[in-house]
């Protein structure tokens, strides 16, 4: 069977098949249901011990199971050196066994024969991720199987030149990571920076000189709310004009649809305990406040998904998943104004914030800032902020810079959630609007800094990755050493293997008959 060539290679190698190195190995899994089978001498991985593991040779997995366990199953324990390639779940894991092991059926195994080196498959391997992928077949999820994977096409080159390529390998890939590791501790370090810039701000540090240069310009905390709260009655009380007219249409017109819904008169929300301490110091000229306190806090619904009829319409609705400390102009769904009706969700205007009250994962605390009218699920609490004229922006970084504050406040026994009067309890320090949009405007600035750091250190790392896929391309096409003319070609290395393995065939074979 002719070997298929996938690119051009060095006149000295030869394109071979993974199941003319070695011994191609299928693994196995014993009964669960058999406890005798589990925990005991032999080493035994599955593709999950692999799962965020970056070391070349692996001696053990989390599970072991015991000899009756390999007897009944079929595992087989292979010798250290051999090389383990994921063919499931994912596919595209390799590693070296540093002792002796077995594998389930997760993954195919070579074995190799000598003159091949383990070293070098494990480096190709590694780079063959996606030719595995396209011959990998399955519907449920994309399985490698063991003919599949024993036919996968390998350019081998002479074995010193094998030593030396994995040599390389090993030299830039120990610079890279280097310069990954530096990256990445510069990510964290920009962490802490821009943690510190937002403790600084709602400190009242940020804004220490600003404050103090305006300081006869600045209304108190009570003034503001004084305001606040004298604008808000003057506003129900428009509303409830504006109520009373549309009830007289409505009657007018035969009570014809749903009846005008009466305005509701804003009601303080939350209490000091149900939620988070402020946990710092804070100027003398701010105030400790509940969102609850001072802004509305609503709580969404989803229309029923059983109607049709509720969806995709024009009015934007928000998922929690869509919560992810961000600006929201447009949603990923829509519903109708039937949908609307028949739900409990409300519209808020744009500069509403929203907090993710839902999830176990990072989505729980997380913001976002409505720069659009939108309704939203039950998931999500929506703070009208621009309702009472502050600035959104102030509440938002707020809550980014409360975010694990917060997730600790929803870490329930059974489901980790915030609700309302959780949200509603949550204390902020309230200062003037015109401080408020101070501490936004220095925000803005210095976090614009800090996010386009993070954005050049993201490229950076992505880059590096590349780097790492081309010094493997460079490494199995021959351009990443030099050949050397006094190397034993590898056709004659790979002649020599196949006589080698035909010479133990034989001898088998005769063994065999004899035996009869």
């Amino acid at each position: 069977m002719e070997v298929e060539a996938l690119w051009l290679i060095p006149a000295n190698w030869e394109w071979s098949k993974i199941s003319s190195l070695g011994e191609v190995v299928a693994g196995g899994t014993p009964s669960s249901k058999e406890p005798k089978y589990w925990g005991g001498s032999v080493n035994w991985i599955s593709p999950a011990d692999l799962t965020g593991y970056n070391n070349k040779t692996i001696s053990k997995g989390n599970k072991s199971i015991t000899e009756e366990g390999l007897k009944n199953s079929s595992a087989k324990v292979m010798p250290a050196g051999s090389v383990h390639f994921s063919s499931r779940a994912p596919i595209g894991y390799a590693a070296i066994s540093a002792e002796p092991l077995a594998t389930n059926q997760g993954f195919k195994s070579l074995v190799p024969v000598q003159g091949i080196l383990n070293e070098y498959v494990y480096y190709y391997l590694k780079a063959s991720k996606q030719l595995a992928e396209k011959r990998a077949s399955g519907t449920t999820f994309l399985e490698l199987s063991g003919k599949a994977f024993g036919l996968l096409p390998i350019p081998i080159p002479p074995l010193n030149e094998q030593k030396r390529i994995v040599a390389k390998i090993e030299e830039l890939f120990s610079e890279l990571d280097n310069g990954i590791a530096a990256l990445k501790n510069a990510r964290e370090q920009l962490k802490v920076y821009r943690q510190a810039v937002l403790k600084h701000a709602f400190e009242g540090k940020l804004t220490a000189k600003w404050r103090e240069e305006n300081a006869d310009k600045l209304e108190s905390p009570e003034q503001l709310l004084a305001r606040i709260q004298q604008e808000r009655e003057a506003r129900y009380q428009q509303q409830l004009e504006e109520w009373e007219a549309a009830v007289k249409k409505w009657e007018e017109k035969g009570k014809e649809g749903k009846k005008p819904g009466k305005p509701k008169e804003f009601t303080k929300q939350g209490e000091i305990g149900a939620g988070a301490e402020i946990g710092f110091d804070i100027p003398d000229t701010w105030k400790s406040m509940l969102l609850g306190h001072v802004f509305s806090v609503h709580v969404g619904a989803t229309p029923s998904r059983k109607k049709n009829e509720f969806w995709n319409g024009d009015i934007f609705w928000v998922s929690s998943g869509e919560v992810a400390f961000c600006e929201i102009y447009k949603t990923v769904e829509t519903i109708t104004e039937e949908g609307y009706e028949n739900a409990s969700t409300e519209i808020h205007q744009e500069g509403t914030v929203l907090l993710a009250m839902i999830g176990e994962g990072k989505t729980r605390g997380q913001a976002a800032i409505l720069r659009a009218p939108a309704a939203h699920n039950q998931n999500t609490a929506a703070i009208r902020v621009s309702e009472v004229g502050l600035p959104p922006e102030y509440i938002y970084y707020f809550l980014q810079y409360q975010y694990e504050q917060t997730r600790r406040v929803g870490s329930g026994n059974n489901q980790k959630a915030l609700n309302k009067n959780r949200v509603a309890s949550i204390q902020f320090p309230l200062c003037s609007t015109k401080e408020q949009m101070a501490v936004v405007q220095a925000l803005s600035e210095k976090l614009s800094f800090v996010e386009n750091l993070d954005n050049e250190l993201n490229i950076q790392l992505a880059k590096a990755e590349t780097l790492r896929q081309s010094i493997l391309k460079k490494a199995f096409s021959g351009q990443l050493v030099p050949q050397d003319p006094n190397d034993e070609p590898a056709s004659e290395l790979l002649a020599r293997i196949q006589a080698e393995r035909e010479a133990i065939k034989t001898k088998s074979t005769k063994k065999t008959r004899k035996a009869k």
